[in-house]
């Protein structure tokens, strides 16, 4: 099936829905969940440098036979690259790890440490022809922005945590009213307070004769989001493809607008005490 398109802000065609290698840290797991992938008909693939898969993801690619450019290819900056002259050196393993001579699209996973130096680094790739689009993960309203006050190229596209119960429609319509596409990580919450199970998306999902994971996804897609979900599993795989085919209404998009719980499912990125420990390692690599 071909899967439909939008265009970021540069120009840029890329897949409403992908698929993400999240916790596929597993190289051979990860080559084989993503060969299957392509074969299902996945052609955005989202991988990081902190997932420690690129590699995995990049064979996979290139035994699949299929022209690299029809792949959209997502790849991330950890924080513990976030200066100008590591900023370059990650992209480039990036590049080498993956085995290609470009990405299709390159973000700044977290809003910690020398933002500016590494964006600047990203600019020049950019520039170069190494990546096609650039853009930034887990980035507030007011992060943003200052990011796009103080640096030439602007960010198209910014992948933050959207799902039932973390819905963040301000911080939603906010990039889309800035131009940037938005993409939603963990868009099932990781399966958290049931959500497969939940009786009001079952109901949805009844009516439709869809599943409650295919409810999820087509929320997404018609409020405008790019979505990536992950699975090791074919059937599953093909079954988050197949979202294209029905629509919700009105009133099912305010029912399942009526289920956010407004708190992150994870973790809050603006906790001092939460930066600290999930970031402090790798930021204090940057003095070392």
């Amino acid at each position: 099936m071909t899967i439909p398109t939008t265009t970021l802000s540069n120009g840029v065609q890329m897949p409403q829905l992908g698929f993400g290698v999240f916790q596929i840290p597993d190289l051979a797991e990860c080559e084989a969940a993503v060969t299957a992938a392509i074969k299902a008909g996945y052609r955005l693939i989202d991988t990081a440098t902190a997932y420690q898969n690129e590699a995995a993801v990049g064979r996979a690619i290139q035994k699949s036979g299929v022209p690299r450019e029809e792949f959209f290819v997502t790849s991330k900056l950890w924080v513990s690259d976030f200066t100008y002259d590591r900023a370059k050196k990650g992209i480039d393993a990036s590049l080498e790890k993956l085995g290609l001579d470009y990405l299709d699209l390159y973000l700044l996973h977290q809003p910690y440490g020398d933002v500016m130096g590494a964006w600047r680094a990203m600019e020049e790739a950019y520039h170069a022809g190494k990546i096609r689009a650039i853009g930034v993960s887990n980035f507030y309203a007011d992060q943003l922005k200052n990011l796009e006050l103080t640096m030439s190229v602007a960010p198209v596209l910014n992948q933050i945590e959207v799902n039932p119960w973390y819905q963040q429609p301000e911080e939603v319509a906010f990039n889309q009213r800035e131009g940037l596409r938005v993409e939603a990580w963990a868009p099932f919450a990781e399966g958290k307070h049931d959500i497969f199970t939940d009786a009001t998306i079952q109901k949805i999902a009844q009516d439709h004769g869809k599943t409650t994971g295919q409810v999820i996804l087509r929320w997404l897609l018609q409020r405008g989001i790019t979505v990536i979900p992950k699975s090791v599993h074919p059937d599953r795989m093909a079954e988050n493809l197949a979202v294209f085919d029905f629509e919700l209404s009105d009133t099912e998009m305010t029912t399942l607008a009526g289920l956010d719980r407004q708190e992150s499912q994870f973790f809050d990125h603006r906790d001092p005490v939460t930066i600290e420990q999930i970031f402090g390692s790798s930021l204090q690599q940057l003095h070392d």
